[in-house]
């Protein structure tokens, strides 16, 4: 049975453009994760991310305001349909709230998965935009 996976993360003192970019941009992605991203800034460009630990394709991008994208980590089973991801970024004042969704997650990768946006993703990108370097990641 595949889950959904819902969060809801402040970023103080950010724009939804600054968020956009670090997600859509290869070199900003790479450098606030500490491993290795390429991404296509177009609708129907392929994407991987965390040196390659996952992979998909855009769906449906609106500058600033939502990533759409398939997901696939290389780690699920041969049978496992891939999921889809997306972020919307919401203006609140000096901040923005970044809603995920990520949908059609198995099962069995539900929990580590929910973890690892925290771990890899939303932690380290505060670390970035607070004007830390973040360090090599490990894999995920």
């Amino acid at each position: 049975m595949a889950k959904t996976i819902t969060q809801k993360i402040l970023f103080k003192n950010t724009s939804p453009k600054a968020l956009y970019e670090l997600y859509m941009n290869s070199k900003k992605h790479s450098a606030a994760t500490g491993a290795t991203a390429k991404i296509s800034a177009k609708t129907g460009g392929d994407y991987s991310a965390h040196d390659g630990y996952i992979n998909g394709k855009n769906l449906h991008l609106v500058k600033d305001e939502l990533i759409l994208q398939s997901w696939r980590a290389s780690d699920w089973g041969k049978n496992d349909a891939d999921s889809t991801w997306m972020m919307r970024f919401e203006k609140k004042g000096k901040n923005t709230v970044l809603h995920a969704v990520h949908f059609n997650v198995p099962d069995n990768q539900a929990d580590g998965i929910s973890k690892g946006w925290n771990e890899f993703y939303w932690e380290p990108w505060k670390k970035f935009l607070g004007g830390k370097t973040v360090k090599k990641n490990k894999t995920m």
